[in-house]
């Protein structure tokens, strides 16, 4: 397997010790970074390293197998269900959050949408659902609009949201016509669309892909955009704030700034957390008021935590933007701050 530092000949269980993803990336991506003056910032997304083979972690850091109601379908947080409909992508990125499941054939992907739908409807607290995986857009048209078959008669689900990176990777992706019908069914439903695309360098939003956020605009899908805090890639505010300053402009809300996962095989992607609240700090000096809609967030295993702070008395204060315990949403808690601290387990709990 090729590797940044060189060849090296690999057995398939040293892989599989090691939680090693195997080596995949769209022509339209690869010519792309190669073509780009950020090439060395962002073929550390998609190009296997040997730092993988000593990045040690968990392969779930945020509880989804303890947050799974059934197969397939998780209900961590009230209004949100997160439904895992394939375990493809059109390219495979190194720092991957599900690296158990992504580019394998995972027993975790919907296996019965039917059953799926029989529990949301018996949740009328879920508001939301979120389709992702793996990237939903790998699936057909025609598979998607199946699966919508089953969610679009839940009365009390408002949003439909599809979880992407498509849009980076292989943005022709959404000059599927059947696509554009998809979206009209969702809003003729009386529901809306949302698309959450994954933008984490300013290299990776082509003209392609603007043209087709702003052709499925015009059919009324909102849209979000979510970074991951990756080290070697975009801890840089320059890099961060020209990313977010290009989403604005064309439509796509800054959303999270994810502070990347303790993932085996990923962690030495991570920042430590004070240098990640200078970079944010850094970022939102260099955007507009209307610019400044992202949150620097860790999703950690008890919830979303809004990272605020590094206070002069040396304690990190954060606040939880989501928890599955609603009275904890909102409380601003700290903790003893440590050096190059990455995750909030590496602080002291007193």
């Amino acid at each position: 397997m090729k590797f940044m530092e060189g060849t090296r000949a690999l057995g398939k269980h040293e892989l599989q010790a090691s939680s090693i993803t195997r080596y995949q990336v769209t022509k339209f991506y690869r010519e792309r970074i190669t073509n780009s003056r950020y090439y060395e910032q962002l073929k550390h997304i998609v190009e296997p390293s040997a730092k993988e083979f000593e990045s040690h972690g968990s392969l779930d850091t945020s509880g989804e197998h303890d947050n799974t109601v059934t197969p397939g379908l998780q209900h961590k947080y009230a209004q949100t269900g997160l439904l895992l409909v394939t375990d493809r992508c059109a390219s495979y990125c190194r720092f991957c959050f599900r690296k158990r499941i992504v580019g394998k054939d995972s027993d975790e992907i919907a296996p019965d949408f039917s059953l799926i739908a029989q529990y949301i409807g018996a949740h009328p607290e879920m508001t939301n659902v979120l389709l992702s995986g793996g990237d939903p857009f790998v699936l057909s048209s025609a598979k998607l609009d199946r699966i919508l078959d089953h969610l679009l008669p839940i009365p009390h689900l408002e949003t439909i949201r599809f979880g992407t990176k498509m849009f980076a990777f292989a943005p022709k992706r959404f000059e599927d016509r059947a696509l554009a019908d998809l979206f009209r069914r969702i809003h003729e439903s009386g529901k809306s669309a949302a698309i959450v695309t994954h933008f984490d360098h300013i290299g990776e939003i082509s003209v392609d892909a603007e043209w087709r956020v702003r052709s499925l605009r015009a059919l009324g899908v909102q849209f979000f955009n979510q970074s991951v805090l990756l080290a070697k890639v975009n801890d840089d505010a320059e890099i961060l704030a020209a990313t977010f300053a290009k989403c604005h402009q064309m439509g796509v809300r800054p959303y999270y700034l994810f502070q990347a996962r303790p993932v085996k095989g990923a962690s030495h992607f991570q920042v430590p957390l004070r240098r990640g609240l200078e970079i944010a700090r850094s970022v939102n000096q260099r955007l507009s008021g209307i610019q400044k809609t992202f949150k620097y967030i860790m999703s950690h295993y008890t919830g979303k935590i809004e990272i605020l702070d590094l206070g002069a008395d040396g304690r990190l204060y954060m606040r939880y933007h989501q928890n599955k315990t609603s009275e904890k949403i909102g409380r601003i808690f700290s903790r003893q701050h440590v050096d190059a601290a990455c995750w909030l387990d590496d602080l002291p709990e007193e």
